[in-house]
């Protein structure tokens, strides 16, 4: 293992965002991270996992030390399509720093989290002489921001297959709506996708008798759906919310009634809700209006996640504290946003999520502050330091 260099967080940063590393494709991008954690002397194992329908996703599991307690820190080093690359005022896969500013795709999602991994352990484990009296461990997936089907969660079942046990968890999305400290994740809400398709009767728009319109029964459907009670929310969720994301007939005459009607909504919900209560809510209200219309209807459900909450105690209060000793600020304990691969983690071990700014990520431009991927890497030092000493 090697003390000599300690890692330079911009530079393995820069190196990362070199790859690009889209969904599903890894560019080297786990290579650059084993590489450094190697020196460091981590044990990696790299894990490719298939399916049927979806491409090969590799992912690593890294672990300094053998005994527990395990802190484990949690990842992606994949990103979403640059977009229009002529929009971009840099290279999305070429990072410059500007005024105190790196950009470059995945420096907010969340490359740069992933080198704060690297570098916070390595100076511990180097604090420390090696004896942690417990170990670190990193779990880096190639399909966070794709079907994640490939990814956590099946390192996660490998982990279990080989008696690896993590006892608390960090996840390194972007957590942060304005500046760094404000916002520490502990929890998400669940994620319910409904399919919808009304079957009618094509034909003519000048002789409805002999057809059947599907579109007013979607209308109708989608009218109920939207007029469903859900809740007000609870002390650590904010409401739960139905979205159309697209309603689609596919029709381009004018003069022909459509055979289908199609829409796609989205549930995102707190912990009033399971996964299999909404889609019972669902079809009953979907039941009603095509018994009153006179109407078939078909519902694919797509159960992406359910709701969790760590509870607030011991190691939010680590996190929290650590961030407010370095920035001045005690941060929300907060349920809000989208979903991560928390969602999978939080089935093995107590996990929070705790990044950068997330105000660019996913954008034309990306970018996150020099001095902020500093912090981070200072405040994942504070954990893990906190962690092993207590």
């Amino acid at each position: 293992m090697s003390y000599e260099t300690d890692i330079d967080v911009i530079e393995l940063t820069q190196t990362l965002m070199r790859c690009p590393s889209v969904t599903p494709k890894d560019a080297g991008a786990l290579d650059v991270l084993q590489e450094a954690l190697e020196e460091i002397g981590f044990k990696c194992s790299r894990l490719t996992f298939s399916d049927t329908d979806t491409p090969d996703v590799d992912n690593l599991y890294a672990r300094y030390g053998t005994e527990g307690p395990n802190f484990c820190f949690a990842g992606h080093t994949d990103v979403v399509p640059p977009g229009d690359v002529d929009q971009w005022s840099v290279d999305p896969f070429a990072p410059e720093i500007r005024d105190g500013m790196l950009y470059g795709r995945g420096a907010a999602d969340m490359k740069a989290a992933v080198a704060c991994f690297a570098a916070s352990a390595q100076r511990l484990i180097k604090s420390r002489g090696g004896n942690l009296n417990g170990s670190i461990s990193l779990l880096i997936t190639g399909d966070e921001e794709g079907p994640a089907i490939n990814g956590t969660r099946k390192v996660l079942e490998w982990m279990q297959e080989q008696g690896e046990v993590i006892d608390h968890c960090l996840v390194g999305e972007p957590t942060n709506p304005n500046k760094m400290g404000e916002m520490v994740k502990i929890g998400r809400r669940g994620s319910f996708t409904g399919f919808l398709t009304v079957e009618g009767i094509q034909g003519h728009v000048a002789y409805p008798h002999l057809a059947d319109n599907p579109v007013p029964h979607l209308v109708a459907m989608l009218s109920a759906l939207d007029e469903m009670p859900l809740d007000d929310g609870s002390e650590n969720f904010q409401p739960s919310n139905l979205e159309f994301t697209t309603v689609d007939v596919g029709n381009p005459a004018t003069n022909v009634i459509p055979k289908k009607a199609k829409a796609t909504f989205n549930i995102r919900f707190n912990t009033h809700h399971t996964l299999d209560g909404l889609e019972e809510k669902i079809r009953n209200v979907l039941e009603g209006v095509a018994a009153k219309r006179g109407t078939k209807y078909q519902l694919k459900a797509l159960k992406n996640s359910e709701p969790f909450l760590t509870p607030e105690g011991e190691f939010s209060d680590l996190v929290a504290g650590s961030i407010e000793r370095h920035l001045g600020q005690r941060p929300d304990l907060s349920t809000t946003g989208g979903t991560s691969d928390a969602r999978y983690i939080k089935n093995y071990c107590p996990v929070v999520e705790f990044g950068l700014v997330g105000q660019t990520m996913h954008k034309i431009d990306e970018c996150v502050a020099v001095k902020d991927i500093e912090s981070l890497a200072d405040i994942y030092t504070s954990i893990l330091d906190g962690y092993f000493t207590s």
